[in-house]
């Protein structure tokens, strides 16, 4: 599939449809919103940009997109990548200086995962540029696998009923985050990408672990998606329709004041 074909028109389509139909679900976007697209230099943060700037030309409202990508310093990171590609795009961006990666790697002890670590710092340093930069809008590239994913994770290894919501507003309240991609399968955006040729940055901390928990998740849901093809999007479905009643939280649902008519 070459970025010309008909088939990749359809694939674009296709995700231009999704994320359209998610940011109108949710209220993703409103008129006059400032939107920081974080780039981290993977296919999915490529591909939310790309369909953002395509959905920005013909939206009905106006609305501001700034990438902006965190350089954590990690060792034979090509500084040049993302500033040029975004250049040449002519999008706004900027990049956040910050060696979290020396961070990290002194205070998590060899084998252990970084990822959570990383992640918050990470959040920090993109939540406080937000702040300081007038963004009322936050986009994660978080796609509906990893939110598949993150339910399963919270399930077998937190005991929680719980996944990533498509929007969400930060604890301190001062932060609106997105995540436009919600409604997309991962299998799509790895086509789209590679029809596109993103310059592709591996991540050289969490990107070369094991995470173990993640993984284990992963290869059961693609085991039951070749098993029983639509599975994943069944859950996913099942995600958007809650019944509080059914479950055994008795602070969604009051058990307590049940009574017979």
């Amino acid at each position: 599939m070459t970025a010309t074909s008909s088939t990749f028109r359809k694939l674009q389509a296709q995700l231009r449809g999704s994320v359209g139909k998610a940011i109108e679900d949710f209220a993703m976007i409103e008129a006059g919103d400032k939107v920081m697209v974080c780039l981290s230099g993977g296919k999915d943060s490529y591909t939310m940009l790309d369909i953002l700037l395509s959905l920005q030309r013909s939206a009905p409202v106006s609305f501001e997109l700034v990438a902006v990508n965190l350089d954590q310093k990690q060792p034979d990171f090509p500084e040049d990548v993302l500033p040029n590609y975004l250049t040449a795009l002519g999008v706004p961006h900027h990049i956040i200086e910050q060696d979290t990666y020396s961070v990290v790697k002194r205070v998590i002890p060899e084998g252990k995962t970084m990822c959570g670590l990383c992640s918050r710092m990470r959040r920090g340093a993109l939540y406080r540029w937000a702040g300081e930069n007038g963004v009322t809008k936050i986009a994660l590239g978080h796609h509906r696998d990893d939110i598949v994913e993150t339910l399963f994770l919270n399930i077998f290894f937190g005991g929680k009923m719980k996944a990533m919501p498509p929007k969400l507003r930060s604890e301190d309240g001062r932060h609106i985050v997105i995540r436009p991609l919600a409604y997309v399968a991962e299998r799509d955006i790895e086509r789209y990408a590679r029809a596109r040729e993103f310059p592709i940055i591996p991540c050289n901390l969490c990107g070369s672990q094991e995470n173990a928990q993640r993984r284990t998740i992963k290869r059961m849901l693609a085991e039951w998606e070749r098993e029983h093809p639509g599975r994943t999007e069944s859950i996913f479905s099942a995600l958007r329709s809650v019944e509080a009643s059914h479950l055994a939280d008795p602070a969604l649902f009051d058990f307590a004041g049940l009574r017979r008519d």
